[in-house]
């Protein structure tokens, strides 16, 4: 639990904090009678020092002595013991911790306690292959791949030195991860042939067990070009869905229409044929979805992700319109925040995106009836929350609901085309249709003032000039069933409306 989770110290076990594998075995067995399927975050990167294959590696016992990344260093023209590269972890510092038992040092991208596993040991892969083969015999649904442009890293020369990353020129901070290029420990090829080998462990077990599709998920901050090869080639298949943080990485603070047409072109148009698109505008490590867009956007925001062809993905407070958590040094907890110091904590914290999900306006917003809670709670859980946002007539939640609804329902949100386009610096419209089915318009402002726009003549001239609202955003005072002209459709600053041909 040095990385709340991200350190697994037993791959095959619960962590006591949340219950055991008979419990675990009984959410899996509610789950399935609700129809809810479960998918489990896989971290194959790196284990916890505190697992026994690392113990064990460390003892140079056979079989394990090359389970993990390790190296002798180098010696500087002083005499002195260096570690084998500039690498850096990002945690901050280097990237590489030595090892006095074991007399070498190892690889760790994340914190010192998280020890990197060495994919180029075939017993490593073989090893983790059966993971997967473990969790899926207890019957989860799939798997979401954490970190995994990172798995293989730029090979040794013969004297087991590596190669030094170049400066980026992205801040003048040594100790910070951005200060290097870091192409020598990520977006490796041989990182992408793994998640070909993880697909068909879970298409050779569906061949096998029979039922539906095991999915892979695949976390990946990287280059477009890389990140399309998850998918697979002519020949093999990838991931049904590599994680698509376009929304986050290309869309900030004071963003405007053309950012968001951008970022959804820059998947759409790269995405290989047959692929299934997906779209997140928020995750643990981001900022929150209503604090970078801001407030007045949360539902457009959420009907943007919900109308885009392909899945969407809410992170846990999204639906409700959920805000980043003020929290001080004193209350830190993220090891990437706790490795800075207080002056500069704030720049690397992720604390705040990850404070209770509000609940109630009840004691520790109905998270926990323990005397406090892990963090503090957002300030404004006491109208933020679950039993407030059902309650009321209009709310986030409710918005959010009917925007599942009509995807449950809709066979143009299934299977349909799809337009879009920015109409000005504020305006952005969506066209989803298909043949004999309801044609939807999704037409949203994310400026700061009121905005008009012929969407008729200046999107597509094959609309009808009136459609009725379905759904409208928590301040819109355009209600369902209200019909809207298309010549000149008005919408105040986050007003977001969609609309429909019946």
């Amino acid at each position: 639990m040095v990385d709340f989770g991200y350190d697994i110290s037993n791959f095959f076990d619960i962590q006591p904090e949340y219950g055991t594998l008979d419990d675990f075995r009984n959410l899996l067995t509610k789950a399935k009678e609700l129809g809810l399927k479960i998918i489990l975050d896989f971290v194959p990167n790196h284990s916890s020092t505190e697992n026994e294959w690392f113990k064990k590696s460390v003892n140079r016992e056979r079989g394990y002595e090359d389970y993990y990344v390790w190296s002798n260093g180098k010696v500087d023209e002083k005499g002195q013991r260096q570690p084998p590269s500039n690498w850096l972890s990002g945690f901050r510092g280097s990237a590489w911790q030595w090892n006095d038992q074991r007399q070498q040092y190892y690889l760790h991208q994340f914190a010192v306690q998280q020890a990197d596993l060495n994919y180029r040991n075939p017993d490593v892969v073989e090893q983790m292959k059966r993971v997967l083969r473990y969790w899926l015999d207890m019957g989860v649904d799939g798997f979401r791949i954490d970190a995994a442009t990172l798995l293989f890293e730029a090979k040794p020369d013969e004297n087991g030195i590596y190669p030094d990353e170049e400066v980026s020129g992205l801040t003048d901070d040594k100790e910070d991860r951005n200060y290097l290029k870091m192409e020598k420990v990520d977006i490796q090829p041989e990182s992408i042939d793994m998640i070909y080998q993880w697909r068909k462990v879970m298409d050779d077990y569906q061949r096998i067990h029979g039922g539906d599709t095991r999915v892979l998920l695949i976390e990946t901050y990287a280059p477009i070009w890389y990140t399309m090869q998850m998918y697979g080639n002519s020949t093999t298949k990838g991931a049904e869905l590599p994680f698509n943080f376009n929304l986050i990485t290309e869309v900030d603070t004071g963003f405007k229409a053309k950012d968001v047409q951008k970022a959804v072109d820059d998947w759409l148009t790269k995405m290989p044929a047959g692929g299934t698109a997906n779209w997140v505008i928020g995750n643990h490590d981001r900022r929150r979805a209503a604090s970078r867009y801001g407030i007045r956007n949360t539902d457009a925001m959420n009907m943007l992700v919900m109308l885009l062809p392909g899945a969407s993905v809410t992170y846990q407070g999204e639906e409700l319109g959920m805000t980043d958590g003020k929290i001080s040094w004193e209350d830190t907890v993220d090891p990437a925040a706790c490795n800075s110091n207080k002056d500069i904590f704030e720049k690397y914290t992720r604390d705040p995106t990850r404070t209770p999900f509000q609940w109630s306006a009840e004691k520790n917003a109905g998270f926990s009836d323990g005397p406090k809670t892990w963090l503090p709670l957002a300030e404004d859980y006491k109208t933020v929350n679950v039993e407030m946002e059902s309650q009321a007539d209009k709310s986030h939640l409710k918005i959010y609901k009917e925007l599942v609804q009509l995807r449950k329902s809709s066979k143009t949100l299934q299977q349909g085309s799809y337009k879009y386009k920015a109409l000005s610096d504020g305006v952005f419209v969506l066209k989803r249709y298909l043949a004999g089915e309801e044609t939807l318009l999704y037409v949203a402002n994310y400026g700061e003032a009121s905005s008009s726009a012929n969407v008729l003549d200046n999107f597509d001239v094959t609309l009808p000039s009136l459609m009725n609202v379905k759904i409208s955003s928590l301040d819109s005072k355009k209600y369902a069933g209200i019909p809207v002209n298309l010549k000149e459709v008005t919408l105040e600053a986050g007003e977001a409306l969609v609309l429909g041909t019946k």
